[in-house]
């Protein structure tokens, strides 16, 4: 306890999704000096906003979350965004925060950055064998360009920095616009409001066959903090479930927990994305015992059941 104590963290983006869980996990082990940046007071993008944080702020670790992410659509549609405004937070943070003596930097990166073809499951090892998917190759080779900077930067300075790469994340509080959110909310709201409705199909991107690993969000947090205290090294780390499902048997899992009892029409036309994408976790377990604990199933019906209480039921026919 008296690690988290006696330390002040800054978490980027932790009013997000993943970032709440960070910060509640925090408080949980004791962590009092925890600060969250907000975008209108304080845009990462901008040095003299870093400055200005880390001078109000004076913390010895920071967790960088904070990033503009979405799913395929959005992706597509922003890839010049999602390029620069996510290099240029973290290579401008991961700077001054070496430049003002922070005693650790935790950057999250992501699965994206890894080669469309990539053995599975995952290994670490594997990041530089190809070239990511196309549609969010922008945002996986801007994160990437962190792992880069952390590496350099702990060989000529002795800068402690360390890279995560956590795998598709899931929960309760997770985003469920359907313009820019990931396939799972999207998922259970499209499945919902077509029970509410009434409908006897459901329209789903792609084939179906593509594959995909998920992991609870409060799993994640929990891998993330055990690598803040405990690991001290610049070789990336995978944070996954080590589970692998297919997009279409994730879909009639989740049409059977909603129960939705019509039919799903899968539409070829619109991308699948990587083909398959597991995570092999073991360098998490070596290094700092991380484990996820949730099942894929409970983690899942807790999420439904928390977007079931929080969302406005759409009336039939509406």
């Amino acid at each position: 306890m008296s690690f988290w104590a006696d330390h002040r963290f800054v978490v980027t983006g932790g009013a997000g999704f993943l970032g709440r869980a960070v910060v509640k996990a925090l408080h949980e082990r004791g962590a009092e000096q925890v600060f969250v940046p907000r975008s209108a007071e304080y845009d990462l993008r901008q040095r003299d906003a870093i400055l200005d944080l880390l001078n109000d702020t004076r913390p010895d670790f920071i967790i960088h979350l904070a990033a503009v992410v979405g799913g395929i659509g959005a992706n597509r549609a922003h890839p010049a965004e999602f390029f620069y405004d996510n290099l240029i937070m973290g290579t401008q943070l991961l700077h001054e925060a070496w430049r003002a003596g922070i005693k650790k930097f935790v950057t999250i990166g992501t699965v994206c950055a890894y080669p469309k073809f990539t053995p599975v499951p995952f290994h670490e090892e594997s990041l530089w064998d190809g070239y990511p998917e196309e549609t969010n190759a922008p945002y996986g080779l801007a994160k990437k360009m962190l792992l880069v900077q952390g590496q350099a930067y702990r060989q000529q300075y002795g800068f402690n920095s360390i890279y995560l790469l956590p795998t598709n994340l899931y929960g309760p509080g997770d985003n469920f616009d359907l313009e820019t959110s990931h396939v799972i909310p999207a998922l259970i709201r499209k499945f919902m409001e077509a029970k509410d409705r009434g409908e006897k199909q459901v329209v789903a991107w792609g084939t179906g066959s593509p594959t995909r690993e998920f992991l609870y969000v409060d799993d994640a947090a929990e891998g993330i903090l055990l690598a803040t205290e405990h690991y001290e090294k610049s070789d990336p780390v995978n944070i996954g479930s080590g589970q692998e499902i297919s997009i279409r048997d994730l879909t009639e899992l989740v049409a059977e927990l909603v129960g939705f009892e019509g039919e799903v029409v899968w539409d070829s036309s619109k991308p699948d994305g990587q083909p398959r994408r597991a995570l092999d976790t073991s360098r998490a377990e070596q290094e700092f015992g991380f484990k996820a604990k949730t099942s894929f199933r409970d983690g899942l019906a807790k999420t439904i059941a928390w977007y079931q209480e929080e969302r406005q039921p759409t009336a039939p026919g509406g």
